[in-house]
């Protein structure tokens, strides 16, 4: 049996799309109960943040989480905190 034991401080997840304008990378922090969500275009300085967090973008964060999630990298608290920012 094997115990998981995670990271309880701030986590910094981070994924890459394509989009039209080029390839955009997107990062997210879970900190003291907050999701935080921040984008840029490849080659740009600045980041763009998003408050609140758009629907389309949530539902791309929860598929990273799941996937984590499935392979044991995150625990499934994180999952269910996008659940429920989805149902508001």
């Amino acid at each position: 049996m094997q115990i998981m034991t995670y990271n309880t401080g701030m986590q910094k997840h981070q994924w890459r799309e394509e989009s039209e304008e080029g390839k955009v990378v997107y990062r997210a922090t879970y900190h003291a109960g907050e999701w935080k969500l921040c984008s840029q275009l490849k080659g740009e300085e600045s980041w763009d943040h998003y408050d609140p967090i758009p629907e389309e973008l949530l539902l791309k964060l929860r598929d990273v989480m799941w996937n984590k999630y499935q392979r044991g990298r995150c625990p499934h608290k994180l999952v269910a905190k996008i659940d429920a920012m989805l149902e508001k």
